[in-house]
């Protein structure tokens, strides 16, 4: 999700469950966790990204307000970003279509401007694991690039190739809104739905998808597209940022059956660190104070305040990218404020998150579960707010007895398992 509006509200063995030990200190778990921070690769999948901030003068060399930028990653160690190419959704037409390409365009030149003129010296671009390995090997930053929203295809399949050529590893084929490709799982709120799945051409690109080799994300799309989709691949797929639905009724999250075609499937689904999605009575109990906070800030900043996300996509393209710079400032504005305050209700923490990465684990197996945060794209959460307390997930983790071995799978072992083995599976179609 690239947005949050605040008035929305696998074990199969016992050598995948975490273990049953002598129960540690603090101290001894902290010790223990820096070691296996320091020992495995961090890959976060959902990472959104706002052009404004991969300038000559503006950059992710910087310690930003972003949730994500370099200063912030090497004081949390963060290892892998995938930064996003997402594109709001517009309408199904000529025009609709243009401008969401030139949109997904300005990103993928950023992530590239980013590894290739502004840090190359920090940070380099991955489109394999093999890739992905040797850099972090090195000492540098990792970036990988996903694609949040088929809607800048258009009703042209060729740029399904041509954004794997720039780097893009993953897609999703719809966003919050049907697309000209998929239904999106906000069908759910009113029961409407455009292609009861996907489209012809959706079908169409999940096959072009399964040969140039990259990943089908089923986060966003409804939950019958999700459905189609794994009938027709021949790939594994992945949840990008997505948790349990039996932990949290929301329609973003899978419920059991769908972790069951996940697990039948091969795919992984990437647990993501959203509040919203993650316990409900927490954050329904807590968000009244953010939204009275945000106004403040709106109000101190001269920003009308829009209450629901219908009252910000009614606004024009210029006027809603405007106000989505404005949530991201707030956020982060709001982020530091609450920090100082002692009369909140409890917040949606790192303990929540590991709940359901738990539940993940038990229905599907830990081969099949990973990790993403949405930074910058409305995640966070109590303990993980940012890339620089990356390290308080593998802390509870840990406090939960998974061995290194098994974060080493769920922080990014799981994920690139899948890719290469849909990158195999295309060099196989491609042979005819």
């Amino acid at each position: 999700m690239a947005i949050l509006l605040l008035s929305i509200a696998c074990k199969e063995s016992n050598t995948e469950q975490p273990e049953t030990t002598t129960p540690m200190t603090e101290a001894e778990i902290l010790t223990k966790a820096k070691e296996i921070h320091k020992n495995v690769m961090t890959l976060d999948t959902h990472c959104d990204i706002n052009v404004k901030n991969f300038t000559d003068s503006i950059n992710y060399t910087q310690k930003l307000t972003s949730q994500v930028n370099l200063p912030k990653m090497n004081e949390g160690g963060l290892d892998v970003p995938w930064f996003i190419v997402y594109t709001g959704q517009d309408s199904l037409n000529t025009k609709g279509y243009a401008a969401a390409y030139e949109n997904a365009m300005s990103k993928f030149d950023a992530i590239h401007k980013l590894c290739e003129e502004i840090a190359p010296d920090q940070i380099e671009l991955a489109t394999t694991s093999e890739e992905a390995r040797r850099i972090w090997k090195s000492g540098k930053k990792v970036a990988m690039i996903g694609i949040e929203n088929g809607y800048p295809v258009g009703e042209d399949i060729g740029n399904v190739k041509k954004f794997y050529d720039l780097g893009g590893r993953y897609m999703s084929l719809a966003h919050n809104g049907h697309s000209q490709l998929s239904d999106s799982n906000t069908g759910e709120a009113d029961d409407v739905w455009l292609h009861n799945g996907l489209s012809d051409l959706g079908k169409e690109v999940i096959a072009e998808m399964n040969r140039v080799g990259m990943m089908i994300d089923v986060s966003h799309p409804s939950k019958e597209a999700m459905r189609q989709m794994i009938e027709l691949t021949k790939a594994p797929i992945i949840a990008s940022h997505s948790s349990a639905r039996a932990l949290c009724d929301h329609s973003r999250n899978l419920d059991d059956e769908q972790l069951q075609w996940m697990k039948e499937n091969g795919g992984v689904v990437q647990t993501v660190a959203f509040k919203s999605y993650l316990n409900t009575e927490k954050f329904e109990t807590r968000v009244s104070h953010e939204v009275e906070i945000a106004k403040e800030i709106a109000d101190s900043m001269g920003v009308t305040w829009l209450d629901g996300r219908a009252a910000v996509m009614a606004l024009d393209n210029e006027a809603r990218e405007k106000y989505f710079d404005f949530l991201g400032t707030m956020a982060a504005i709001r982020r530091e404020k609450m920090k100082t305050m002692d009369d909140l209700p409890p917040a949606v923490n790192v303990a929540d998150f590991v709940d359901h990465i738990d539940y993940l684990v038990e229905k599907m197996g830990l081969e099949h579960v990973g990790i993403s945060s949405d930074f910058d794209g409305g995640g966070g959460i109590e303990g993980w707010e940012d890339a620089s307390e990356t390290m308080n997930v593998t802390i509870e983790l840990v406090r939960r007895g998974y061995t290194e071995d098994q974060i080493e799978k769920l922080w990014s072992g799981n994920l690139l398992r899948v890719l290469d083995e849909v990158q195999a599976i295309a060099q196989e179609i491609q042979k005819g």
